[in-house]
């Protein structure tokens, strides 16, 4: 288990020292990915469940730092940026993101409903319903890329 799992992590290229991930916690996700349990994790790498549990913890953190300093430069970088505040009907969405890529000369490649799904998809708990009920920016990439950021 661990050796085919060391052939994928260098078949896919992992470094460490250019990873936001420790060699262990690639272990960790990529033996999850498989859906191997933790307590067999554990039991191939010779630590405890709850050990394991911590690293595969710390990994999606991880993770998800990285996601949002992804979107964070991805936002710095897109000529548009449209603020959406709280109570904005879903539905009013579309029309504003299209008017600012208008203004820009930026092509958005969404239709007004895969528009909106796309902004409550990522908005999460950000939209209920209909409703923005936190502040949004949206982004949009100079290749029509839509990026979503709640607004602090």
């Amino acid at each position: 288990m661990i050796d085919d799992i060391e052939n994928l992590l260098e078949e896919i290229g992992f470094d460490p020292d250019s990873s936001v991930l420790t060699h262990r916690q690639a272990q960790v996700l990529a033996l999850r990915e498989r859906g191997i349990s933790q307590a067999d994790i554990a039991e191939a790498l010779g630590t405890s469940r709850a050990n394991v549990s911590s690293i595969e913890s710390s990994a999606r953190e991880n993770l998800e730092k990285a996601r949002e300093t992804v979107a964070f430069a991805e936002a710095l970088r897109a000529p548009v940026r449209v603020r959406v505040p709280a109570g904005t009907d879903l539905y009013d969405v579309p029309d504003l993101v299209y008017e600012a890529c208008d203004e820009a000369g930026v092509k958005v490649d969404y239709t007004a409903p895969d528009l909106m799904k796309v902004v409550s998809d990522s908005a999460g708990s950000a939209v209920s319903g209909r409703e923005v009920s936190t502040p949004l920016i949206i982004g949009v990439t100079s290749k029509g890329m839509v990026r979503v950021r709640h607004q602090e």
